[in-house]
């Protein structure tokens, strides 16, 4: 698998699933938030939590545990959403990833960043851009643009659009 690693140190936000470390490039981070309402979306796929107002517009929240496979666990106070950018049919899409806590932000070289195995791992070895190494613990790095395939994307994007319609229409 090519790896898309071009710095000379990466900068990664880490957070925490089921006890398992992982992190995202911060690049495609824009922000951490607090878990707040989420806005539950009818005949939408386990994964999809529902919708959030950020600065009045609707964003999409997956469960990150769900999207993996993994048992779903009770919100904490430690539960965050993570807002992530990723591309879609050749613009930005915004969404956010519900995680069990965020740890903190990390540089890790590219030499630091070992290729995913190809079994393993709790979740598809497709999704993983490398296995790194922080304070004797494994980080698994994900690559958030292949996380979402462009059917599931397209499905967020017209859930977002959905909630935005349902905001503006006028109260009968």
């Amino acid at each position: 698998m090519a790896m898309h690693i071009d710095n000379d140190t990466n900068q990664y936000l880490t957070f925490s699933l089921d006890g398992e470390v992982f992190a995202l490039a911060i690049a495609q981070v824009r922000e951490v938030l607090e878990l707040s309402s989420i806005t539950r979306i009818p005949r939408t796929p386990p994964f999809m939590r529902g919708v959030i107002n950020l600065r009045g517009h609707a964003v999409p929240v997956v469960d990150m545990r769900r999207k993996f496979g993994m048992n779903r666990a009770d919100d904490t106070v430690n539960t965050c959403i993570i807002i992530v950018e990723t591309a879609y049919a050749g613009e930005a899409a915004i969404l956010g990833a519900l995680v069990d806590s965020v740890r903190e932000v990390v540089e890790l070289p590219p030499a630091a960043i070992e290729p995913a195995p190809r079994m393993g791992t709790a979740i598809r070895a497709d999704y993983i851009m490398g296995i790194g190494k922080r304070d004797d613990r494994f980080v698994i790095v994900l690559d958030i643009g292949r996380v979402f395939s462009e059917q599931e994307l397209e499905m967020l994007a017209a859930s977002d659009e959905t909630q935005d319609e349902r905001a503006q229409a006028p109260a009968a």
